[in-house]
């Protein structure tokens, strides 16, 4: 049986509203070099520790994540970070979830929250008191960015009356109402909580994801069929250094005792006073 989904698009950008299948099926893990997490458009380097990809968390700084289709086909990807939706930042399975769909081996960036049609706002590494999650009260999916990857179904032939069905669907979705993503983007803005405001040591601040600066990112809605099962997905965790090195994935920092330092001290060297520039 097939279905048709509602979905945005930024010029070849996609966004895909819930599908109604049942997903029958696991989906395979995508390779990780089809998302990437970038900052200051540089990709973060990836750790792989005990079967998952993790990367390090700057705290303060803006990102964006970039995926890939390796597909000769579209696809819509279910994109989440922090257990929430990309676009609407509701909490669903996958195959419910709005989507980003991606043309054939085309690349994207998605650089932060979808908050209106127009606009979004950057994603943010930040603290899990001051996480746009706190903000909305959904805390148990902290630290992770996950895709969730659907092809697009081959062409079938279709009747007038299938037509004019989906026709009336699509005039239902131009007047359906917008998700309150800016209310919800207000509301991570005056987070005032007590745990906001409590300073901790860093070895015991965990990393989230909060809303960044306003960009331009205008969106329109159009229809995609798609598999009811996922192709592939993928999973990438991302915490602060100090996390990292408990968990085992970097080295610790080598500890150097000032006294020590000063006792190897000489006196005279040879050679003139170098300049400072």
């Amino acid at each position: 049986m097939n279905y048709r989904f509602a979905s945005l698009i930024v010029a070849s950008i996609v966004l895909s509203a819930n599908p109604h299948g049942v997903v029958s099926a696991q989906p395979v893990r995508l390779d990780v070099a089809e998302v990437e997490v970038l900052v200051s458009g540089i990709p973060q380097r990836r750790y792989l520790h005990d079967g998952r990809w993790y990367v390090e968390a700057l705290k303060g700084r803006e990102y964006a994540i970039r995926m890939r289709n390796p597909y000769p086909v579209r696809v819509a990807v279910a994109l989440s970070v922090d257990g929430l939706n990309t676009i609407d930042a509701r909490h669903t399975a996958a195959s419910e979830g709005r989507k980003w769909v991606i043309e054939p081996f085309q690349t994207i960036t998605i650089s932060g929250w979808q908050v209106n049609r127009a606009e979004a706002r950057r994603f943010e590494f930040t603290t899990e008191a001051r996480s746009y999650g706190r903000a909305l009260g959904q805390t148990d999916n902290l630290g992770v960015i996950s895709a969730v990857l659907f092809k697009e179904r081959a062409p079938v032939m279709m009747t007038r009356e299938s037509d004019d069905r989906n026709a009336q669907k699509e005039r239902l979705a131009r007047t359906a109402p917008q998700a309150p993503a800016a209310a919800a983007a207000q509301a991570a803005g005056s987070n005032t909580t007590a745990d906001a405001t409590t300073k901790l040591p860093a070895a015991e601040e965990y990393a989230a994801t909060g809303m960044g600066q306003r960009t331009g990112h205008a969106v329109r809605q159009v229809y995609l069929d798609l598999e009811e099962s996922p192709a592939q997905t993928v999973n990438i965790r991302y915490e602060f250094r100090p996390q990292l090195v408990r968990l085992g994935i970097l080295p610790a920092a080598q500890v150097v005792d000032p006294l020590q330092r000063r006792e190897r001290s000489r006196g005279f060297e040879g050679g003139f006073s170098p300049e400072i520039p």
